[in-house]
């Protein structure tokens, strides 16, 4: 989850609540520290044989402003066979039940658990519904229910634990269209119809990629149908989107599913620094998508025209688009993210490089570009998880594979030294080099039989002594490089045995100022 912990008041935590046995009462306890964060209210009660059969009203007060709601259950007293099954009341009217399939779930405006209905969590009295299909007579079991209160502007998904634990090179596709938006694929009879959001997700996890990101056009109504998806796509990471389409511009927002207004424009939205402020307030990743795309009667807006832009308030630019890919047939060609990206670079702006395919078809052959997965984002993150990757994102460990193969890697570390060795940093991290301090740089390419590594300093190919081509499937770079003590950026590409640009590193960063610093002029340090 990207949000905020809020703390409940000291009069909430006191709040008694009925339940237990009928007519007796429910304590809010103090917080516990569950793994994630502390709960703001926890209710427990005692459920008996007298409950055999019957539902029970556990009523709690939900404070102003809260824009998500998630509920932990849980009770000890399965060895008894005790089953209990879950609904809720928000005071006007039913928002779900789940029976008892689910421990957990959260409500929100935009994005809920399937079995509950979205809508404004308005304050006041709220009553979670506990149905008990079966409690033995004998049988005693004591329930907990943690409530968690976000009240952050635009709410996210709530948190879950890690698709896969541990660090890694995980790949996915960070640029699709469903029937949510102008995504479409052949029904039974071959027509062409707004297409179900199972169908990319089933195209991504045949494809072997580690995370999608669903990016509909200026909604979020997708989410819910991947909040439904994920359990049965348990290999397959479901990370919530959104394409921001305006009239100057097109850029992919990751995390968060409350609305972000869109009218570029509009005196709602003036400028495009106003646009990207309420973005960056949502805590998720802004991506500029497709940059270079000329913008007219074919594709309005789809060229990134906006003037007079604060890009330290993006995170990362789509350097390779699926659909520009198959117009032009070459990474690098006319409609190339690359000098977008590199001229922000020689501002002195960090942005992580991205490719996605802009899948509007999952049915389009897994060969082509723009099929689900072609392009591919590789991204080290902590765990497979929306926050892990989301920090990977930020941090700039990240590549890209334009083909979307499973093993071709390309990898940058360096290390400044001026008498004696400093700490060796990988891609997305930062070097202080003082003029006249050697910088040695190793990189790696793997999985390009026939391929060479080339390197690019400051937006130009660097002339590295002794580099040569992929000898087999991996090759190693090695070279020294002095610095001059004024800000540069250094990262690497990886090209196969015709020429073609088939990889595309992240930068390492030496004397960048620090990452929440103003951005220097562009001039600086050139």
């Amino acid at each position: 989850m990207i949000g905020r912990v809020c703390a409940a008041p000291a009069w909430f935590a006191a709040l008694v609540l009925l339940a237990g046995s009928p007519g007796g009462p429910a304590a809010a306890e103090p917080a516990a520290a569950p793994a994630q964060r502390p709960a703001d209210l926890v209710l427990t009660g005692e459920l008996t044989g007298a409950d055999h059969q019957r539902y029970r009203m556990v009523p709690f007060e939900t404070p102003p402003g809260v824009t998500r709601l998630t509920v932990r259950f849980d009770h000890d007293g399965r060895d008894q066979k005790t089953v209990v099954d879950l609904g809720l009341f928000d005071g006007e009217r039913f928002r779900g039940w789940s029976g008892g399939s689910k421990s957990e779930f959260t409500l929100s405006a935009e994005a809920t658990t399937p079995s509950f209905l979205p809508g404004t969590l308005r304050p006041g009295r709220w009553s979670l519904l506990l149905g008990m299909p079966n409690v033995r007579p004998a049988s005693h079991a004591r329930y907990t229910a943690r409530l968690y209160f976000d009240r952050s502007p635009v709410p996210a998904p709530a948190e879950a634990p890690p698709l896969r634990p541990g660090p890694g090179w995980y790949r996915g596709d960070l640029h699709m269209h469903t029937g949510h938006s102008d995504g479409t694929c052949l029904s039974q009879s071959g027509v062409r119809v707004p297409c179900p959001v199972y169908r990319t997700v089933e195209a991504a996890a045949a494809a072997g990629l580690d995370f999608i990101a669903v990016t509909d056009h200026n909604t979020t109504s997708q989410a819910d149908a991947l909040r439904e998806l994920q359990p049965a796509f348990d290999r397959l990471l479901l990370i919530p989107g959104r394409e921001i389409t305006t009239f100057q511009g097109h850029a992919n927002l990751f995390g968060p599913t409350g609305f972000v207004d869109f009218r570029l424009g509009d005196p709602a939205v003036p400028d495009a620094d106003a646009l990207l402020r309420a973005a960056a307030a949502s805590g998720g990743v802004l991506s500029i998508n497709h940059p270079a795309t000329p913008s007219g009667e074919a594709c309005m807006g789809c060229g990134w025209t906006a003037a007079a832009v604060d890009y330290r308030l993006v995170q990362a630019v789509e350097v390779v688009n699926g659909g520009t890919l198959a117009q032009t047939g070459a990474a690098d060609g006319p409609f190339s993210g690359l000098p977008f990206w590199e001229a922000r670079l020689n501002e002195g702006v960090r942005l992580t490089a991205v490719g996605g395919s802009d899948n509007h078809d999952p049915g389009a052959p897994r060969d082509r570009p723009s099929a689900v997965g072609r392009p591919t984002t590789a991204i080290w993150a902590r765990d497979l998880s929306v926050p892990a990757l989301l920090d990977g994102l930020r941090a700039g460990r990240a590549f890209v594979d334009v083909d979307g193969t499973r093993g071709r890697m390309i990898e940058l570390s360096g290390a400044a030294s001026s008498g004696r060795s400093g700490p060796r940093v990988a891609m997305g991290g930062d070097l202080a080099a003082l003029a006249g301090a050697r910088v040695r740089f190793e990189g790696r390419l793997a999985g390009v039989e026939g391929g060479r590594i080339e390197a690019v300093l400051d937006g130009r190919l660097l002339s590295v002594p002794g580099a040569r081509g992929v000898e087999g499937e991996a090759s190693t770079l090695a070279f020294d490089w002095r610095s001059d003590g004024r800000r540069h950026w250094l990262r690497l590409n990886g090209r196969d045995a015709r020429g073609r640009l088939v990889l595309i590193g992240n930068p390492i960063y030496v004397n960048f100022p620090p990452r929440d610093a103003a951005a220097p002029s562009a001039a600086a340090g050139r």
